[in-house]
């Protein structure tokens, strides 16, 4: 029970990644937060939990608006007294280069994968800071020190969310604050599904697992795994630091 008692938010938990993370976070003892722009989503996840012998209630929450995402954590501190944990996870990706992206779509991603880490801790910090420390932890992705064909503002957001977690760990370390992101490489997720609706997806797939030198796509529950080690005390010595978890993708 590597977190009993503590409260945690994960952010994007109605599905893959967050999901699982969701899951296991509550295995491990925690209150869970199931956070989510999908109502829907979120209470089906919450409840899974919850049959499961686990403590978690769902919240719906679009991470792109200050509004919700400062209501969101005032509400989780009224209910519970405390915050100790906030994974952010939410965020999605599409393909295009800067020439064929629009601003529309640039600042819509931009929204959700960067403002969405910055306002979740610009309101979860402050938090921790009066009740003496507490651990985040940020989905940042194996691109963010590899480029990729076709996903510029991808690439460019998960890039910002490793050097915003390096900025906010040195800013915070005195008030017991940690604060890591873990990088996946390609990961079989609902994401992952959008990108196999292409003509050769047989092919596409293939080309995916063969850019990780284990020649396959991670599982959600692995890079959950991850976050569970960072959120944890396992980690009490790191701060500022990026978990990869690409299956040796950025190893060659």
């Amino acid at each position: 029970m590597k977190l009993a008692g503590r409260i945690a938010i994960i952010t994007g938990a109605g599905s893959g990644i967050g999901h699982e993370a969701a899951k296991l976070f509550a295995q491990e003892g925690a209150f869970v937060v199931v956070a989510d722009r999908n109502g829907a989503a979120a209470a089906q996840v919450a409840a899974e939990i919850a049959g499961q012998g686990g403590k978690a209630e769902p919240l719906v929450v679009d991470v792109a608006r200050e509004a919700e995402v400062k209501t969101m954590v005032e509400t989780v501190v009224a209910r519970h007294g405390r915050l100790d944990i906030l994974v952010n996870n939410a965020g999605y990706g599409f393909a295009g280069t800067v020439v064929t992206t629009s601003e529309q779509d640039w600042d819509a991603l931009m929204a959700v994968n960067v403002k969405g880490v910055f306002f979740g801790c610009k309101h979860a910090i402050p938090v921790m800071e009066r009740q003496g420390g507490g651990v985040i932890v940020n989905t940042a992705s194996a691109v963010a020190n590899v480029g990729i064909l076709d996903r510029a503002a991808y690439v460019a957001s998960k890039g910002a969310v490793q050097a915003l977690t390096r900025a906010m760990a040195i800013d915070h370390v005195g008030a017991g604050i940690r604060v890591n992101c873990v990088a996946p490489g390609t990961i079989e997720s609902p994401y992952f599904t959008e990108i196999l609706k292409a003509p050769d997806a047989a092919a596409l797939r293939r080309g995916l697992e063969q850019r990780q030198a284990m020649e396959r796509l991670g599982q959600p529950v692995e890079i959950a795994r991850a976050m569970l080690f960072l959120a944890s005390d396992d980690s009490s010595f790191c701060t500022g630091s990026t978990l990869t978890a690409d299956g040796g993708w950025t190893a060659r």
